[in-house]
């Protein structure tokens, strides 16, 4: 008999998180996360409305969280594989063009390492 090892989030979103993107989604309608890992507002997950954001061909889809996409450049993955993303909402100035900007909130990621038996599970699966 074979079982089917579920496979880990790779992204996933605290409860105070998750009402503040209900918050935007209200306020905005379909958005998006993005997380570049470049310098400045770049090592912070961005959010935007989808139809302002272009999802490029290098980008990665991680999952969705309350209700969202997010999405991580290729090199960012690379270096993030192994790790699983947390996405947590802090006291803040949020980046100069992301949705949280100026709401007093700015989204944070925190992040744990996968163990050997869920790494194992994502990579055998391709993912």
């Amino acid at each position: 008999m074979t079982t089917t090892a579920t496979l880990p989030a790779r992204v996933t979103v605290t409860d105070e998180a998750a009402a503040f993107i209900e918050q935007l989604r209200r306020q905005y309608g379909d958005i998006l996360f993005h997380q570049s890992g470049g310098c400045c507002d770049g090592s912070s997950p961005m959010c935007y409305m989808q139809n302002d954001f272009i999802v490029g061909d290098q980008d990665v889809f991680l999952g969705t969280i309350a209700g969202v996409p997010f999405y991580i450049s290729k090199p960012q993955f690379e270096y993030w594989k192994h790790t699983q993303l947390i996405i947590d909402i802090v006291q803040g100035q949020g980046g100069m063009f992301s949705l949280d900007n100026g709401t007093g909130k700015r989204f944070l990621v925190r992040s744990r390492l996968f163990s050997d038996e869920e790494a194992e599970v994502l990579f055998s699966q391709g993912a």
